[in-house]
């Protein structure tokens, strides 16, 4: 006696003589396919937004969704889906320039963490992670002994700065300074923003993201990247 025969035609039997769970089986893989064609809808959208209009992922998402004339509570795609739009937009439409505007503001990152090197800065963003384009900012998560002493450091170098509130490297909310600055390399002026981090918090911030990536580079990481790109 086979037994494997015996048991798919129970399954068979119970397929047929349960169509109601057969039919929704199928509803909710309808639905499936319906919700990742949906994100994918809109991470294409919000990926044009990023690179064109210098948006940050969150707002880019909420915007397309707009534009889409989709419901407000529709499902969003996540940042990593966002990310390899923006990647596969800049491959299709911006490969000729991209990679020089990424080096310039690089080579900026650079000079900010250099400046700033007593408060263990460490480059995050697209500018790390190289998807940056002309319109992006740099953001430099600082780790300091004093919370308040970056914000002396600029006040004593006579830099304009503002005082925001960012997403840690913990997901708290953390006080950020955002200054202006030019970029030699882009001719331009660029957002630089310092997120400002407790000295303990650096053993949490080089963990691996959930793609095994690390997050965020120190100076000396970011001093390599600088040296195999184009000038």
């Amino acid at each position: 006696m086979c037994i494997p025969s015996i048991i798919d035609g129970a399954r068979a039997a119970t397929r047929r003589s349960n169509p109601a769970r057969a039919v929704g089986a199928g509803a909710r893989g309808h639905n499936d396919r319906v919700m990742d064609s949906v994100q994918t809808e809109i991470a294409a959208a919000a990926a044009r937004m990023v690179v064109e209009e210098g948006l940050e992922y969150g707002p880019a998402k909420r915007r397309a969704v707009r534009q889409l004339g989709l419901p407000q509570r529709a499902a969003l795609p996540d940042n990593d889906q966002l990310e390899e739009a923006v990647r596969e937009y800049i491959d299709l439409f911006c490969a000729d320039t991209q990679p020089r505007e990424l080096a310039a503001l690089r080579r900026h990152a650079l000079t900010w963490m250099e400046r700033l090197a007593e408060f263990r800065p460490h480059l995050s963003g697209a500018v790390w992670h190289g998807t940056a384009t002309r319109l992006s900012d740099i953001y430099l998560v600082l780790f300091c002994d004093d919370p308040k002493s970056a914000e002396i450091a600029l006040i004593e170098h006579g830099v304009d700065y503002q005082v925001r509130t960012a997403t840690g490297v913990q997901g708290e909310p953390v006080d950020t300074l955002s200054l202006s600055s030019v970029c030699p390399g882009l001719g331009e002026p660029v957002g630089v923003h310092l997120l400002i981090h407790d000295h303990d918090d650096v053993r949490g911030a080089l963990k691996a993201d959930a793609r095994g990536r690390t997050p965020r580079g120190n100076t000396a990481a970011v001093r390599t990247l600088v040296a195999q790109e184009p000038a």
